[in-house]
């Protein structure tokens, strides 16, 4: 368990918005059918804007609320994302080239919905090294760009979206972060996407390896991190669909108001989905502690996080 904190949040979703009236129109099903397989209303789709214009906005919303946070002092920049067409230079590059950031590491992170807590654990170990001091994590995707809008699977699923945090080592020692990790390469198959081929997905096996993995994971970290259940504030997992989500708290048999969603007015936004609930939920409350729930990727890294945020002197609402 190490003393690393969040110390500033940023978001940003495209203005161009999709209810469940137009897509149900499109795919000549019910509005009913999409609500009760997905729990969303409305997703964003960005018109004009490309992967990295959603990245740098977001960042720009971070750097405008934060005051104490200063581009010139951020010396690792980590974007994750699933969806970039751009191999090389990577989008953390284009960021560093933006906000014109110098002597600054930069890396991208392809790990599917589990990259930015991927991205985030790889900052927490720089920072336990002393070899950053303030990184920037970044999550990203353009998914209206990577799918069949025919296919109802994911077309009435996914959305546009960028969100991000800045971490610090903790001034003060009861900050906690700890994670547990474990791949199921085998598992693969049930969601792929390649740039030759438009996103596929299998939603019941999805659902069912989402479930069971997911609940093992929260008690092994929770175990290991010696906290009771009971102490957390909120569960932020990836926000898949709304059945998971559900699912989750009643296996895991709490409140499910403690597994915090935002779906409804967002969508699926892969590596953007957590640091986006991250930054409605700060709007809301202090959050003590909380862990952060990536359900699967490609290649299904399970990736639990229990980290304690510090808000208390950074966020002006």
């Amino acid at each position: 368990m190490k003393n690393i904190e969040i110390i500033a949040t940023g978001k940003y979703l495209p203005t161009t918005k999709l209810d469940n009236t137009y897509l149900a129109n499109q795919l000549n099903i019910t509005e009913d059918f999409i609500y009760k397989r997905t729990g969303i209303q409305t997703r964003h789709y960005s018109k004009d804007e490309d992967i990295e214009q959603l990245a740098i906005k977001c960042i720009g919303n971070l750097i405008e609320k934060n005051s104490q946070i200063k581009p010139q002092n951020i010396d690792m920049i980590i974007v994750a994302t699933t969806s970039t067409n751009m191999l090389m230079p990577g989008i953390s590059y284009k960021i560093q080239e933006h906000f014109n950031i110098e002597n600054c590491m930069c890396l991208d992170v392809l790990a599917g919905c589990a990259g930015f807590v991927n991205a985030l654990d790889i900052a927490q170990c720089y920072l336990e090294t002393d070899k950053a001091k303030m990184p920037l994590v970044v999550g990203v995707d353009l998914l209206s760009k990577c799918i069949d809008q025919k296919d109802v699977s994911t077309s009435i699923l996914l959305s546009d979206g960028a969100g991000a945090v800045i971490l610090q080592k903790a001034k003060e020692e009861n900050r906690l972060y700890s994670s547990n990790i474990t791949s199921h390469g085998q598992n693969g198959k049930i969601l792929t996407y390649s740039a030759n081929e438009k996103l596929q997905m299998d939603g019941k096996e999805v659902y069912k390896y989402a479930v069971t993995e997911t609940v093992k994971n929260v008690k092994e970290l929770l175990k290991k991190s010696q906290i009771n259940i009971d102490d957390i504030k909120y569960i932020i997992p990836h926000q898949s669909n709304l059945k998971i989500m559900k699912s989750i708290a009643n296996k895991l048999k709490i409140d499910s108001k403690k597994v915090y969603t935002n779906i409804e007015n967002v969508g699926n936004t892969f590596c953007a989905s957590i640091p986006i609930a991250l930054g409605h939920l700060v709007l809301l409350l202090l959050i003590l502690y909380c862990i952060f729930v990536p359900l699967f990727s490609g290649f299904f890294l399970l990736f639990l996080l229990l980290v304690l945020l510090s808000f208390l002197h950074f966020f002006v609402v």
